[in-house]
């Protein structure tokens, strides 16, 4: 079976990912069965959708006929049953394994043998969550990131069962969606979520000896390194609780490795109940009228700051591509359209050069003697070759 635009879509969970994956479809053509086993969630979801696309009205940017040709398309439902008529269901509920395996298997039970099944999981193993279905070969991840209909990228993640046909098919359906798809391999974190540990563990290391404060460290990776978000800005808006709780499923999921070791300093904001934005504060005050503290706009400390942060993630995308996670053209489309870095880090560390980076490296384990720091085979590689990512 060939997914095209005519193919009936199936999405679990009508929260924001959901509704949104709902939306994207619902754009394309496709009609939608939107289910939730909360009746109210439902309605929150409907209002919600509504007013998104009411707003794009306003703007100009859709006319009232195809919005209401959008919501005609979607379909709320409070039982599983029209899953049935579906070519492919997305399950986009709470990232809890149990949950996940649960409700998946109740939607085998209900589709056709060849209907894809994918969960949107941004953490969760594909391979022990698809150990719950009869049919593993039409199960892979697909991770959208939020909000759905905005952001480019979408994470295409086959398991070790995944037949190539249903990543194939799936992969060429996003795309037809006017999105950005990166295919990873089932480890950890995927791409994204993996190669930009050290944005925020190196800056809340660097934060936590002193070197320089939060809003200076935000400054210098925005003004000078051109980042739309300092690590502490991002950190404050994701929310402590959530930004903390991928660490920790990361670095416990590499087995304790140190290059992805969380930080005393953010697990405390998250016992005081201080996670960013959505509580008030968190390593800034959004109350009103706080007065937050200024960054120190020192040039060359701005700029020890960018480097070393930088080496970090160039060290890591390295790795991704050493142990065969993704391409080195997917690690830089990820990390440009999935969190929005001002251009690839590969294609960065080309620029700067690979032997700069791995002196950096070496440098910074010099110092620290720390394993956190060791340089990648690979940049060690190309540096000895005199190589480039792209050449």
């Amino acid at each position: 079976m060939s997914l095209n635009e005519s193919s009936k879509i199936g999405v679990v969970g009508a929260g924001t990912m959901g509704t949104g994956i709902a939306q994207i479809a619902a754009t394309f053509g496709h009609d939608v069965f939107l289910f939730d086993a909360y009746p109210d969630q439902l309605e929150a979801s409907k209002n919600s959708l509504e007013k998104i696309l009411n707003r794009q009205v306003e703007k100009g940017r859709l006319s009232a006929k195809e919005v209401q040709d959008i919501l005609s398309r979607i379909q709320y439902q409070s039982h599983i049953k029209d899953f049935a008529k579906c070519e492919i269901v997305f399950e986009a509920i709470i990232e809890n394994l149990r949950a996940k395996k649960d409700q998946l298997a109740r939607i085998e039970a209900i589709t056709s043998k060849t209907c894809i099944l994918a969960s949107n999981t941004s953490s969760l193993s594909i391979a022990s969550i698809s150990s719950g279905l009869k049919k593993p070969g039409r199960f892979l991840g697909i991770h959208f990131f939020n909000p759905a209909p905005v952001m480019k990228l979408v994470e295409v993640i086959p398991g070790i069962s995944t037949d190539s046909e249903a990543t194939v098919q799936a992969r060429n359906l996003i795309n037809s969606w006017n999105k950005t798809t990166v295919l990873a391999k089932d480890t950890p974190g995927f791409i994204v979520n993996r190669v930009a540990r050290p944005f925020y563990g190196e800056a809340l290391r660097i934060y936590e000896e002193e070197i320089a404060d939060h809003a200076t460290i935000d400054w210098a990776m925005k003004e000078l390194g051109g980042f739309r978000m300092g690590p502490f800005e991002l950190m404050d808006l994701i929310g402590h609780d959530v930004n903390y709780a991928v660490t920790e499923s990361v670095f416990k999921a590499f087995y304790y490795d140190p290059r992805f070791k969380p930080s005393f300093t953010q697990k405390r904001l998250v016992e005081a109940g201080l996670l960013g934005k959505k509580s008030g504060i968190g390593f800034y005050d959004y109350r009103k009228g706080a007065k937050n503290t200024e960054p120190n706009r020192d040039e060359k400390l701005g700029t020890e700051i960018l480097n070393r942060i930088l080496a970090m993630l160039i060290n890591e995308a390295a790795d991704a591509v050493f142990m065969n996670i993704a391409t080195v053209q997917d690690v830089d489309l990820a990390m440009k359209y999935g969190v929005n870095y001002p251009k690839g880090l590969l294609e960065w560390a080309d620029e700067i050069g690979i032997e700069t980076i791995l002196n950096r490296l070496e440098k910074l384990q010099d110092e620290y003697g720390e394993d956190r720091y060791r340089p990648n085979p690979l940049i060690k590689k190309m540096a000895g070759n005199h190589q480039q990512f792209y050449s």
